[in-house]
């Protein structure tokens, strides 16, 4: 995410042919080639609304930060509901979910708009949460809501990090907790900052203004752990291991 281009990087290979290269806000357009939402799907409970205590009949609102092209949003969707993505049966469900997904790359958020099989109940648009949530209160005000049922941000905290240094990341893990109640956070470790500087001098481009100066580093799971529960009034509720790319992926509850 550039002061919001939230995307993610690609792996850890410095010569593969496939490397995609550098995006300084993790704004790869392939991105879901190379990490599949199924990646992620495979460690979350089908079951996570209901476990939650969010009933089949709950209108519940989710947000998908830094959602690229979408895929991983629409699929998230899909497990979580366990519905096939078809209009009609969704409409038959008992339960309401709706889900917004935003990324700062304008082309991405078209992309993902012109593949959303299911628009009533789906939403991308373009926005940079550094900058702007007034997009997002007024989403929760149509659906009448004060907060985000479910926050999804995975691999969106590095890129913040880079391009608006230790203050920025702070500031965007303190706006997610405001506004909901329960945060699904996978945050990259700090070899991936190692990789994405390194991609970016390979292509001869100037580094990340702030890497150098960052003074949050080491355990970039605990950091952010340490900052919710201290100063967010979050609490880590589970585990769910960790991605194939070796990240944790958390959830935090508001307290």
């Amino acid at each position: 995410m550039q002061a919001g281009k939230v995307l993610r990087e690609p792996p850890d290979v410095e010569d593969d042919v496939t490397d995609p290269g550098a995006a300084p806000y993790g704004n790869f357009i392939n991105y879901y080639s190379f990490n599949p939402p199924e990646n992620r799907l495979s460690l979350i409970p089908a079951t996570l609304l209901r476990d939650l205590g969010y009933s089949d009949t709950h209108n519940t609102l989710m947000l998908d930060v830094g959602c690229n092209t979408g895929e991983l949003s629409i699929a998230l969707y899909q497990h979580l509901l366990q519905k096939t993505l078809c209009e009609e049966e969704d409409t038959k469900s008992g339960r309401t979910l709706h889900l917004l997904g935003f990324d700062l790359d304008e082309t991405l958020i078209q992309r993902a708009q012109q593949i959303n099989p299911l628009p009533s109940s789906i939403s991308f648009i373009p926005l940079d949460i550094t900058a702007d949530t007034e997009q997002l209160q007024d989403f929760l005000q149509r659906h009448g809501c004060t907060h985000f049922h479910l926050c999804a941000c995975l691999a969106v905290t590095m890129w913040v990090h880079l391009n608006h240094g230790d203050a920025g990341l702070l500031r965007l893990l303190s706006r997610l907790a405001s506004i909901s109640q329960h945060l699904l956070l996978e945050a990259q470790p700090w070899k991936c900052y190692r990789s994405a500087a390194r991609r970016l001098r390979k292509l001869g481009r100037s580094d990340f203004d702030h890497f150098k100066a960052l003074e949050i580093r080491g355990d970039m799971a605990e950091q952010a752990r340490e900052h919710l529960e201290g100063h967010c009034s979050m609490e880590l509720i589970q585990s769910f291991g960790s991605t194939a790319w070796d990240r944790k992926l958390l959830l935090f509850r508001r307290t």
